[in-house]
Parts: structure tokens; C-alpha cells; sequence
């Protein structure tokens, strides 16, 4: 394993993206970056030695947010393929927090579950061929969000009114290939039971997406865990396994190989682990994952343990080296 410096301007080390990273992709100068207590996705470029020189991207220039531009849109994958940028948020809902300065009210905020609707956002942007800077693009959101094709599913829907860190529904993974969009679950898993969607997404105009033809699940056995991130590894998919709940580990990196048009159980026999990911006790939670162009393993990490904050204001990522499809 090697370390790899990511470095980040005062304003995102102020707002704490650098703590809070929950999404990663390659780009052909650099890194695609997001956090998940913002609007925005960044962008680093390879310096040499770090990754650096930050721009930063405000979602609001690029989509049309439910909420407006200033509610954080909890951005939990990014994906690049066939020239766009995609992003999606995680379609949960929150439970708020108990304040250890204020432990009589517990059980009150424990009770108050919000609804943020920038949460609910799938975004595809174009990337201009020559400079790679992201354009005007569309998104599937508000009343034609993804879970309103939910309502009715006999697996999903009894969980959307669930928080997402209670095993409601929670998306924080996403891949894309030349015609399918793969969205990975963290929640629910169902008794032991991974889930992931495929999709078939076009341009509905006006700014606006809309799936082409109905969606598909995949159960996937993970023993338990759900899908924390996802990215393409050739005809295979990577899947970032981690606990649905607010627990430390086991991580770990599974490979999938989607078989066609055929949707159902992937039982254990049909995933390989390729790697046992390192987690801290209430920090370094493995986050967002990236196959790089020499094809090794980039690894990010929410709530970073002190040991991987530099002096430069940046954050230590992993890179491996992992086993070969």
C-alpha cells in the first residue's frame, strides 16, 4: 500500500470537505472529488507529488436543485463515462444526531427524522472534450426523483420512509457503463442481501432526465454488508462493502461480473474479494474508491484519523495494488 496526498483550498478544509469525502473518479489531468455536507464536487489536479490546485464547483450552475443552491445535496458517487460527469445523491432521509452537550434532549432529536430534497438527485453533466470543465446538464429529481419508482417496489418501498443510517434507503455507490447506470445500496440490506439497481437513463429535455425503460435489482450476497461505493473494473464492477449501520467495519473490495440482462440472487460463488480494506475505531471509514489508469486501487476515507491530515491542509488517500479480473 502507498499514500497519496490530496490537498485542498482554506474554504474546503473551513467547510470540512476534506473530512467528510464520500466520492472519487479519475479524470485525465486529475481527480474528481465530493464531499457529503455540501452542493459542490471539486476537482485536484496531479502536481507531481500531491494532488492539488483545487477548483471547486457549485451544483447549482450546472442542474436545477430542489431545494435551491445553499441545502447540501449529500453527494455519495460520482462516475465518468461516455463524456459526462454523473453524481448522485444518497435518497435517504436523516435522523438528527444526539448532542453529547445536551443529552436530555436525545430522546426529542431521536424522534425528528428530516426530508433534504437536494438529497434526491441523480446528475448527469457534460464535460467539454478539450477541457474537460463540466456544462450545463440534466438531472432526474423533485416529484420524478428515483423514489417515486420506488413507491410500489415490493422489496424497496417499505424502507423508503426509513432513515438511511437505520437501513432505510441510502445510495452511496454509482457506475456507468456505455448503456447501463448501476447504483449501489448501503441500505436496505434484507436479510443479508445486497441491493443494487440498474438503470437505463435519457435526456427528457428541459434539463431533465427520466429512466427509458424500467429498472432492475440485483441481490447480491455481502454477508450482511451493503454497497458503501462502486466504479468499473473492465467487463467487471467493484463494490466498496461496508456496514449498513453506524458501525466501523469489516470493509472490504468485492468484484462483480453483471451477467447480461439477467437480474436476481448473485449468490457468494459469484463475487470475488480482491482486498481487505484497513478501518480505524470511530474514524478512517472507507468512503469512495477509484481504478486508476495504471489500475491500481485509489481509496478514500470519512472521518479521517489525525495521522492522515498533513501539515498542508490535505488528507492522506491509499492506493493498492490489487488482484488482476
Amino acid at each position: 500500500m502507498e499514500q497519496v496526498e490530496l490537498r485542498f483550498d482554506h474554504a474546503s478544509r473551513a467547510s470540512q470537505t476534506h473530512t467528510n469525502l464520500s466520492a472519487i473518479r479519475q479524470s485525465s489531468t486529475g481527480l474528481w472529488v465530493a464531499g457529503d455536507e455540501t452542493a459542490s464536487f471539486e476537482h485536484l489536479t496531479w502536481t507531481g507529488d500531491h494532488y492539488g490546485d483545487q477548483r471547486t464547483f457549485q451544483l447549482a450552475d450546472y442542474i436545477d436543485l430542489p431545494a435551491g443552491p445553499r441545502d447540501e445535496a449529500d453527494i455519495e458517487g460520482l462516475a465518468r463515462a461516455n463524456g459526462y460527469l454523473w453524481l448522485v445523491g444518497s435518497h435517504s432521509l436523516k435522523r438528527r444526531k444526539v448532542r453529547a452537550k445536551d443529552p436530555e434532549r436525545g430522546p426529542e432529536r431521536l424522534a425528528s427524522v428530516i426530508r433534504e430534497e437536494n438529497r434526491f438527485i441523480l446528475a448527469r453533466l457534460p464535460l467539454d472534450p478539450r477541457t474537460e470543465l463540466p456544462q450545463r446538464g440534466a438531472v432526474m429529481s423533485g416529484s420524478r426523483n428515483l423514489t417515486e419508482h420506488l413507491r410500489d417496489d415490493p422489496h424497496l418501498a417499505p424502507f423508503l420512509a426509513l432513515p438511511g443510517k437505520d437501513n432505510g434507503l441510502d445510495i452511496e455507490g454509482i457506475a456507468v457503463t456505455p448503456d447501463r447506470v448501476y447504483l449501489g445500496l448501503r441500505g436496505p440490506v434484507l436479510r443479508g442481501w445486497a441491493v443494487v439497481l440498474e438503470l437505463r437513463v435519457e435526456d427528457a429535455g428541459k434539463g431533465r432526465l427520466r429512466l427509458s425503460e424500467p429498472y432492475r435489482k440485483h441481490f447480491l450476497n455481502l454477508s450482511g454488508l451493503g454497497v458503501r461505493d462502486m466504479c468499473p473494473d473492465g467487463n467487471a464492477l467493484l463494490l466498496l462493502a461496508g456496514p449498513t449501520m453506524d458501525l466501523d467495519g469489516p470493509v472490504r473490495v468485492v468484484r462483480w461480473r453483471p451477467r447480461g440482462k439477467r437480474a436476481g440472487v448473485v449468490p457468494a460463488d459469484e463475487l470475488e474479494t480482491v482486498l481487505e480494506l484497513p478501518y480505524g475505531v470511530g474514524c478512517d471509514h472507507p468512503e469512495g474508491m477509484v481504478r486508476l489508469a495504471d489500475d491500481r486501487l485509489m481509496v478514500v476515507y470519512d472521518s479521517p484519523s489525525p495521522a492522515r491530515i498533513t501539515p498542508a491542509g490535505g488528507v492522506l488517500a491509499d492506493v493498492f495494488t490489487i488482484q488482476e479480473p
